[in-house]
């Protein structure tokens, strides 16, 4: 595949595309990396260097794309992080221009908004933007468990109160749903699930609760999934192959007792997901 990937940049570590582009270039696909920042690390070290880039300079960038005459190859785009609402308007933009020109084309967003036990950690009035104007543009959409609840309107505690939550949130756009970290009544201790959801069912994968939460892990789960369910057409065997591939960089993070994920260590695990998880259907 051909994916526009709009996210932010680092120079040391892993966050946005500095996340997303290897695993999906491992895998074979072709990525457009379109920068919206580029720090010297990113933010949750609490100090950093570098520019915010304009979002009338990322439009040039994409307009620059247009001018090649390439748009129209483009499979897929995919955002992360989005920190003002201009920026997500150029993102939008440019979603609209890849579907003019290629109707096949789909928008992975992941709706980066705040996590359970910190909250919402964007800027005030970017939740509701993300929640009215860029969720129901988008085919795919990867939140974790707090923040299907906000797009939602509702908290979850159970499996069926979050398989309902999500059909609220597919109502309004997107058909393809994963929500990762998710943690309810019925998940065992000691584990956590990631659920898919399709117009043809729902599954969920649980995995061992491992004792860390490293930055960028949620920007390659969301760019592996896209890969996945995009070349395979299953979100049951996408849902496998992404959370086979993450919980392996996650493990050599652990090993390795790292900040930063270990996305080079563990490249073999990305280009061929090992067998290790089954995603049970849930309905």
């Amino acid at each position: 595949m051909k994916i526009l990937s709009i996210q932010s940049s680092v120079a040391y570590g892993y966050v946005g595309n500095s996340a997303a582009a290897f695993p999906l270039q491992r895998l074979g696909h072709e990525v457009w990396p379109v920068l919206t920042v580029h720090f010297s690390n990113h933010t949750g070290y609490g100090a950093w260097r570098g520019p915010l880039l304009a979002p009338a300079d990322v439009a040039e960038v994409i307009a620059g794309i247009a001018d090649r005459g390439v748009l129209g190859s483009a499979d897929a785009v995919l955002s992360g992080y989005q920190g003002d609402p201009a920026m997500g308007a150029v993102i939008l933009d440019a979603v609209e221009k890849v579907k003019a020109a290629n109707a096949d084309a789909v928008y992975c967003c992941d709706p980066v908004m705040g996590d359970a036990g910190r909250g919402m950690f964007v800027r005030p009035g970017i939740p509701e933007f993300m929640r009215d104007v860029v969720v129901p543009r988008a085919d795919i959409i990867t939140p974790n468990h707090f923040e299907l609840d906000f797009l939602a309107g509702r908290t979850t505690n159970s499996l069926a109160e979050l398989l309902d939550a999500v059909d609220v949130v597919r109502e309004t756009g997107p058909r393809h749903v994963l929500v990762t970290s998710v943690l309810h009544g019925d998940v065992p201790e000691g584990s956590l699930e990631v659920v898919a959801v399709s117009d043809e069912g729902a599954w969920a994968v649980t995995t061992p609760l491992l004792p860390i939460s490293p930055n960028g892990g949620g920007d390659v789960t969301a760019a592996l999934y896209l890969a996945h369910l995009r070349t395979t057409g299953s979100p049951a065997t996408a849902l496998e192959r992404t959370i086979a591939s993450v919980f392996a960089v996650l493990e050599a993070t652990l090993a390795a007792g790292t900040r930063e994920i270990q996305l080079i260590a563990a490249q073999d695990a990305i280009a061929e997901p090992p067998t290790r998880f089954t995603a049970r259907r849930l309905r």
